[in-house]
């Protein structure tokens, strides 16, 4: 279930984004709503995140000797920097002298010239990759859909949380801070959508009672490619994943997936 041969897929980031739980309790992740007008997942409860641009690889080959990592997984981590401070206002995977004004001129700037290389240079700010943490790796691949993202899932904590966060309304509808367990439930009561990745995703969120849980399970298993199969061999056909990669659901019946 982890082969990758075939089309390749668009290259994308997505992070999940933690903060300690102002009622106390297991801690809340930063949740959008996608504007029903996006070709993808449209009118989807996801964790923000988007595509990786060619901006975003340019800037990984400079900094990955240096960050220790491949440039094609630093341009990965730069795009979920980029894509968080743009979607979300928020400076995550970044260190300087940072405000919640600074941050605010930051993400308007980078509207404006839509790569992240510029605005560091403006600010003083340099990335930090120690606050990004690898989780997963989805490529849902299928023939009969002709957009399919090959998307890597990060980690990454706000602590106390305490800080404004306002919806990039082009793209996204709401923005809210949830349990995993909530935004679960929600689903069940029909007041969020969400597509089969963030089903599982959420599933496997919500086995953690605190950050440092997630990031020693995300760092205890390598992060395997799930590309989800087809099994009918129960009779009724059921959508697979990886039976060893985290997550404590693997099947669900086909009929009742919801796709992007």
């Amino acid at each position: 279930m982890s082969d990758t041969s075939g089309p390749e897929g668009i290259p994308a980031a997505t992070i999940v984004i933690f903060r300690n739980n102002p009622a106390g309790g297991p801690p809340e992740v930063l949740m959008t709503v996608r504007s029903r007008n996006m070709v993808f997942a449209g009118g989807m409860a996801v964790f923000p995140g988007g595509r990786v641009d060619p901006a975003d690889f340019a800037l990984g080959e400079i900094v990955a000797g240096d960050a220790g990592l491949t440039a094609d997984e630093a341009g990965h981590q730069i795009a979920a920097i980029r894509e968080t401070l743009e979607e979300t206002g928020l400076a995550l995977g970044l260190v300087g002298e940072i405000t919640a004004q600074s941050a605010a001129e930051a993400r308007a700037m980078l509207e404006e010239k839509g790569e992240l290389a510029p605005v560091l240079e403006a600010f003083g700010w340099s990335l930090d990759f120690d606050q990004i943490v690898p989780f997963a790796r989805w490529f849902p691949k299928n023939e009969n859909i002709p957009r399919v993202y090959d998307t890597r899932f990060y980690l990454a904590n706000l602590g106390t949380g305490a800080v404004d966060i306002e919806v990039d309304a082009t793209e996204n509808t709401h923005l809210f801070w949830t349990t995993a367990q909530d935004a679960l439930d929600k689903a069940e009561r029909g007041e969020i959508k969400l597509i089969f990745p963030t089903r599982r995703n959420l599933e496997r969120l919500a086995l953690f009672s605190s950050f440092e849980e997630a990031r020693a399970q995300a760092e205890a298993i390598p992060v395997k490619t799930i590309v989800p199969k087809v099994d009918a061999t129960s009779g009724k056909p059921m959508l697979t994943i990886l039976e060893d990669a985290g997550y404590p659901v693997t099947s669900e019946l086909l009929e009742t997936v919801a796709r992007g």
